[in-house]
């Protein structure tokens, strides 16, 4: 689809700790989806789960961003808000959701099922419950290691957990972006700038080519 394809669609756009930095998601995807004609919020906090979306957390790390300002970042006075209050306060036309690393629980040896069900499910509903359209987009392979002990197989498996269990949110699969190890990390989980530009703008063509924003543009 054309740029045009987002042209005058009001995005807010939810995540963990991708969006709460400088050359983060912050920057690069709001930048890519602000250039297609959406008018876009964007707000991260670092480390927040599903759930925690659903209620007020402080979180350590975060940021936030409206339209064509720059990034706000708020450091350790970040809390995250409940989607509906953002959703009230922003009147978004799509909910984007960027929520995978943080439940993924790459330094336990078992996936956390139940207890990422019931976030997911959880957020999910809340966003229904006020009738907006939403997107969920997974998480992208890293670097095996690092500080998070992320792994190829538990990337798959929580993308794979995502797409089943996320709808009526479109699912987005980052993991078809890049081949494991081909955008460099800096500490096995978050990307450095030109990373996280090839996955603002990835993330950025699939919102533009989506059922969801083809529905809701109509």
């Amino acid at each position: 689809m054309s740029a045009s394809a987002l042209a005058g669609l009001a995005l807010l756009v939810i995540g963990e700790s991708h969006m709460s930095l400088s050359g983060q998601l912050i920057d690069t995807l709001h930048d890519d989806l602000t250039r297609r004609g959406a008018v876009v919020t964007s707000i991260g906090a670092c480390g927040a789960s599903a759930e925690e979306w659903l209620k007020t957390v402080s979180k350590g790390c975060g940021a936030e961003r409206i339209g064509k300002g720059k990034a706000v970042i708020k450091g350790r006075d970040t809390k995250t808000t409940p989607i509906d209050q953002l959703i009230t306060k922003t009147k978004p036309d799509v909910v984007v959701v960027i929520i995978g690393d943080t439940m993924a629980s790459y330094d336990k040896p078992v996936f956390p099922r139940t207890w990422a069900w019931q976030g997911i499910t959880g957020l999910t509903k809340a966003i229904a419950a006020t009738g907006k359209a939403c997107i969920w987009v997974g998480p992208p392979y890293g670097t095996p290691g690092g500080q998070y002990q992320k792994t190829d197989a538990r990337v798959q498996q929580m993308s794979k957990f995502l797409a089943t269990n996320v709808a009526p949110c479109e699912y987005i699969d980052s993991t078809t972006f890049s081949k494991p190890g081909e955008w460099a990390t800096i500490d096995g989980q978050h990307f450095n700038r030109s990373g996280y530009k090839a996955w603002g703008d990835a993330i950025g063509r699939a919102i533009a080519d989506s059922s969801t924003a083809k529905k809701v543009k109509k």
